[in-house]
C-alpha cells in the first residue's frame, strides 16, 4: 500500500466515523427530546445542515425516523421497536386506554401492531387472564402477508405495491398453508376492504384464531392495526359477532385518539414504495 492510498483510507475512515457519530447524536436528540425541526436539530449538533438533512433523509428512509406534517422528525418504527420509550408512544398510551375496554368485557390478549417491511410487528400487548394464551411479547413479529394485524394494514395499499412487495414470491404461512401466489392474497386483502376487518385461523400458530381492524390516522391513512387473539377452543359461535363488534368499536375510537399521528411505516432497504 503506498502512502497516498494509506492517506485516502485514513481520510475515508475519519469522515465515516465522523457520519456515524452525527447519526447517533441525532438520534439521541430525538429520543431525548421528542420532535425535532431541522433547524433546531442543527442548532444542537456541531454538524452541517445539509450533513444533517442527508442523514435525516437515510434515517427516514430506513424508518429510524418520520417527519410529520410540520416537518418535525422523530423517531421510527426501527429505533422504538428497541427502545424503552417504545412503552411511552402516543399510540401505545392510547392503545392501553381502548384494550382496558377490551379485556374487561372479553378478557382475550389485545395487541397493537404495526408494519416493518413486509412484517407485522407487534408494539404492544394487553394479555388475558386465561392461563391458556398467546404467548408472545412486544417486538415480535409475524410475516404481514399471514397475519390478521398485517392483513389489515396492507388492505390499504395499493395492488401495485402489493405486486411489487409479494409477487412471485412463495406465500406459506408459519403454519405451513402455502397461499395461491399474489392473487390470493389480493383476494384476501380485497375481503378485508369490504368487511374492514381480518381475520386468521391457525395460520400463524396452530389452535390461535386472530381478529383485527384498522387504526386510521385523519387522512385515512392505515397506521396500525388492533388485534384480538383467542384460542378457538374459546371462540363460540356466540362469541364471535359480539367480539368483532367490539373490536371495531374500540378500533374507531383508537384512530380518534391517534388521528393526529403520522404513519410508523417501515420499509426494508430498497424496498419498492
Amino acid at each position: 500500500m503506498t502512502a497516498t492510498s494509506q492517506r485516502v483510507d485514513t481520510r475515508e475512515a475519519r469522515s465515516a466515523s465522523t457520519g456515524v457519530n452525527a447519526t447517533l447524536q441525532i438520534l439521541d436528540l430525538l429520543a431525548a427530546r421528542g420532535p425535532l425541526q431541522l433547524s433546531e436539530l442543527a442548532r444542537e449538533l456541531p454538524v452541517a445542515k445539509s450533513t444533517i438533512h442527508r442523514i435525516c433523509s437515510v434515517l427516514v428512509d430506513r424508518a429510524w425516523a418520520v417527519r410529520d406534517e410540520q416537518g418535525r422528525f422523530r423517531l421510527g418504527i426501527r429505533a422504538l421497536a428497541l427502545s424503552a420509550a417504545a412503552s411511552d408512544l402516543p399510540i401505545v398510551m392510547a392503545f392501553r386506554t381502548v384494550a382496558a375496554g377490551l379485556l374487561t368485557r372479553h378478557d382475550e390478549t389485545v395487541c397493537l401492531a404495526v408494519l416493518d417491511g413486509d412484517e407485522s410487528l407487534y408494539l404492544a400487548i394487553e394479555e388475558t387472564s386465561h392461563p391458556v394464551r398467546l404467548v408472545t411479547g412486544v417486538g415480535s413479529r409475524t410475516p404481514a402477508f399471514a397475519s390478521a394485524s398485517g392483513r389489515v394494514i396492507l388492505s390499504g395499499r395499493s395492488r401495485s405495491v402489493i405486486e411489487a412487495s409479494f409477487g412471485g414470491r412463495p406465500l406459506v404461512t408459519p403454519t405451513g398453508r402455502r397461499l395461491n401466489g399474489v392473487a390470493e392474497l389480493h383476494s384476501i386483502l380485497e375481503a378485508v376492504r369490504q368487511s374492514g376487518y381480518a381475520e386468521n385461523d391457525g395460520e400463524t400458530a396452530v389452535g390461535l384464531y386472530a381478529a383485527s381492524v384498522p387504526v386510521e390516522n385523519a387522512t385515512g391513512a392505515i397506521i396500525a392495526a388492533l388485534t384480538i387473539c383467542i384460542p378457538t377452543s374459546r371462540l363460540s359461535i356466540e362469541r364471535h359477532r359480539p367480539l368483532l363488534d367490539d373490536l371495531a368499536a374500540a378500533g374507531r375510537r383508537l384512530s380518534e385518539l391517534v388521528a393526529w399521528l403520522p404513519a410508523y411505516d417501515a420499509r426494508r432497504p430498497n424496498a419498492p414504495s
